[in-house]
Formats: C-alpha cells, structure tokens, sequence
C-alpha cells in the first residue's frame, strides 16, 4: 500500500504539512499483486517501522489500486524504505485521494434523503448536511488523514439499502465487503445478523420458518465476498499472520491516549486509587504506578485495580450487545434496525479492548440517521455529540491546529444543535427529566475544560503534568458518552 496512515503527524492543510510515509502499508506494493504479499510477521511491528498493518485485505487492494495512479504523481511514495519521506507530490496526491473517495459519503447520504418520507425529507437534509460537514471526518480524514468518509459512506449506504425489502440482501454483501475494508465493523455485525436473519432470512409469519431461498442467495453472496477477500491469503498460508495483525490483543487494554469508555473512567479510578490506597488499606503495585499506556504494542497495567483480560471485554460487549439486537425479533423494522447498530456500536466502545478514540464514529454516525425521530432521542444525542466530537481534540494536538478543531467543531455543535432542537417533533412519550437536566449540565460543563485543557494547563504548569489534560478530557468525555448510553437505552427500549 502507498498511503501514509498519518498515525506519524497530522496535517492541517495542503501547504501546512509534509506527508511522512508509513512504509508499514506499503507491503502490498513490491511485486503488483496485493494477494501475493505477506503479512510480514506475526509479530506487532514490520522490521522496518513502528507502525502495524492492521487492515483487512480488502483496503490492501483498494490501496494497491490508488498506487497505480500515485506512481505518476511521485514514486518515493511507494517505496517500502521510505520512512519520514517527504513530498508536496505525495501530500497532493493523497488529499485528492481522500476527497475523490468520499464521493461514496455525498452518494450514500443522498440516497438517505431520497428514500425518505415526504414528510421527512426537511429533517434528512439536516442529518446529511451534520454528517457530510462532520468536525469527526474533518479532523480524521482531513487532517489526521485517513478514508473513514469513504467507509463511513459504505455503511450508510448499507444502511440506506436496508429500507427496502427489495435491497436488504444487497445490504448485507455491501457490509460484508465493508468488514473486508475495515473489521472495526465487525463491532456492527450482531444487529446486521439479527436484522437479515429476521427480515429475509426468516418468514414473516413465524421466526419458526426458514425461507430458504433468500438463506442461500445471502450465504452465497457472503461466501463469494469473504471467499475473495481471504482465499488468496489462505492459499498462502498466511491466515494465522494475518488475523494476529487484525485482532492484536498484546497491545493492551487502552490505546495511547485513553478512549473516552468505561476503561477510561477504570484507568481514571485506578490513578485515583493511588493516592488514597494507604488510607483505606489497600493494597498497590509498585510496578504498575508509572505505566502508562502506549501507542505502539504493550500492556496497561493498573496499580490497584484488577487487570483487565480481553475475555472480559468480550464478554461484556457481547454481553450488551445481545440485548439490543433482542429487540429486533419482535420489531423488525428499519428504525429497530438502526437504534440496534448504534447501541451495537456503542457497546464495543464502552466495553472493547484497545478502542481508538475515532472509533466513537461507530456510534455518532448510525445515531444521527435518527437523532431527529423525536425530542428524546435528540435528548440522548446530545451530549454524545459533544463528548465525542471533543474526546477527538488530542489527535491534533499542536498549537497550530488549535483554531481549526476548536472553532470549526464548536462552530458545528451550535449550528446543528440549534438546528437540531428547532426541527425535532415533540415525543408521544413523556420525556426524562433526569437525562435532559444531564445534557444541559454536561454541555455546560464542557465548555471551562475545553479551555482548561487547552490553554491553561500548560499556562499554569508549563510542560509539567503533561497526562493531565489527557486523562481529564478522556474521562469526562466518557462521562458524556455513558450518560447518552443510558439515555439512548431507556429511549430505545421505551419506544
């Protein structure tokens, strides 16, 4: 692969930044045909980067094809050896690229509007436009660099295509060859079995009654789709080397900078604990104080806590999960469908292993396709809207890109919400006190950390305490990210 993940750097604008190649993507350029590549080990790192090559075979080829136009725009870019290369050619080459590939987002939130209700349509306008101008894909795709906009807009067209009994079975393979671009999706794939299971796959009628055409046209599309993602690499015999780069539990329970999840707030606890263990009693590992979590492979380790095992964070994703695709066996509708991906999607950040802060994309996206169904679903949008856009801010993190994420992102938060709160109809159910006093707080409360974080901790303490405003914009971003949770759950279940 050519392209530079900018896990390496962000940058903020075409004459801002110069692209530094991360040649650990670039294993499937050498002999032309990404099939025939390896995994290079089964180790976290390649011999000649720091960085993991950590997507499925889909994106391989999706980048190897991108490398056959990039060659005429610089071929330093392609070469594996070319660690901290440097061009204006490449940094170009690949801005276009990412904007030519979200062309699938402006497509996919198009058909979202087409196939909406007549009395709808003014509300799904409103939802694409806060999607497409998202501060979310602005700082990851734009700035950070990456493609979640061209996946991003894969899934809503899964989503879209799901409407329709004519289009579900395109639906489901749509997913398939997504999860084959990218397996963070892999988190959604319980509400897509429930949903196809129920809606094609099972009669009408009776849950007891397998229409067992549609079973076949749907096992037979998955199994062509899964089949040429992965037969080459099996062929190969590199599978085992493949799923190790795809699922890597030795890198630890949190990422560098800690999700804003229930892990964040455990990791919070923990540094808590330290302080006030001799008080109660309690006792700490002397070797776990000074761990931090880390970018790259390795563990996190807590000073009083217990440790946490991946067991258990699938277990209760899992867990979670099960509950909110419960629902769709007795409504199978579209509106079901959706607030069962999107608690799908929030369960794996709450409870995953080593989630990315990006990955709260995974709940903001399905969720805004139904924000605006009514006044407490909106409720419950809310402070997921601003703790997850927030909880994106240490991605960027030098003085230059300040203005950019803080000005365009609240700029956003209060153009949408407002719009949001004016377009929203009125609930037939009463709405929670408790939730809505919560989002007003917590917005409220936002706005001094932001600026606390920001500016102040290092006016105050200079390159001291560095972690601080790390620590305290995860954990209070998770706060948010609960509390809609919790809203969401009690609005889906009551619906």
């Amino acid at each position: 692969m050519y392209l530079n993940r900018s896990e390496n750097g962000p940058k903020l604008a075409i004459e801002a930044y110069l692209v530094v190649a991360n040649p650990a993507t670039s294993r499937f350029i050498g002999t032309g045909s990404p099939s025939l590549i390896p995994y290079p080990s089964s180790s976290g790192t390649t011999s000649t980067s720091e960085w993991t090559l950590d997507y499925p075979p889909f994106f391989a080829y999706f980048e190897w094809l991108l490398s056959q136009f990039a060659q005429y725009a610089d071929r330093g870019m392609l070469q594996l050896s070319n660690l901290g290369y440097e061009s204006w050619q490449t940094v170009c080459f690949q801005r276009a690229s990412v904007i030519a590939a979200e062309l699938v987002l402006v497509y996919a939130l198009q058909k979202f509007v087409q196939t909406s209700s007549a009395n709808s349509k003014n509300l799904s306008h409103a939802v694409a436009l806060s999607i497409l101008l998202s501060p979310g894909l602005l700082i990851i795709d734009h700035i950070h660099f990456q493609y979640n906009g061209f996946l991003y807009g894969m899934l809503i067209l899964s989503l879209v295509l799901a409407r329709k009994q004519s289009t579900i079975l395109l639906s489901g393979i749509l997913f398939a060859v997504l999860l084959c671009l990218k397996h963070i999706y892999l988190y959604l794939a319980p509400a897509y079995f429930a949903y196809l299971l129920r809606s094609y796959c099972l009669s009408h009628k009776s849950i007891f009654r397998i229409r067992f055409g549609s079973a076949l046209k749907l096992a037979t599309g998955l199994i062509v789709v899964f089949g040429t993602a992965f037969g080459p690499y099996l062929y190969w015999g590199q599978v085992d080397q493949l799923f190790v780069r795809l699922f890597p539990f030795s890198r630890g329970l949190c990422h560098a900078y800690w999700a804003p999840n229930m892990w964040a707030m455990y990791s919070f606890t923990d540094r808590v604990l330290i302080f006030v263990a001799p008080r109660l009693g309690l006792d700490i590992d002397e070797a776990a104080v000074n761990s931090v979590t880390r970018g790259l492979v390795g563990d996190t380790s807590f000073a009083v806590l217990p440790e946490i095992s991946p067991r258990t964070t699938f277990v209760l994703t899992l867990a979670f999960q099960l509950i909110s695709v419960s629902k769709l066996f007795q409504q199978a509708n579209w509106e079901t469908f959706i607030g069962a991906v999107t608690l799908c999607g929030y369960a794996s950040f709450l409870f995953g292993w080593h989630v990315h802060e990006k990955a709260i994309l995974l709940v903001i996206i399905p969720f805004s396709l139904m924000a605006l169904k009514d006044r407490r679903y909106l409720g419950a949008f809310r402070p997921l809207a601003v703790a997850g856009h927030v909880s994106l801010f240490p991605l960027l993190f030098t003085a230059a890109e300040f203005p950019v994420k803080a000005v365009y992102t609240v700029f956003w938060l209060v153009l949408f919400l407002f719009v949001f709160d004016r377009l929203a109809p009125v609930s037939s159910r009463p709405r929670v006190f408790v939730l809505d006093r919560f989002s007003l707080l917590y917005i409220t409360i936002a706005i001094p950390l932001i600026v606390y974080c920001s500016f102040l901790h290092r006016f105050v303490f200079g390159q001291k305490y560095e972690f601080l405003p790390l620590m305290f914009t995860s954990s209070y971003s998770a706060v948010g990210i609960v509390g809609s949770w919790v809203g969401f759950l009690v609005v889906y279940f009551t619906s």
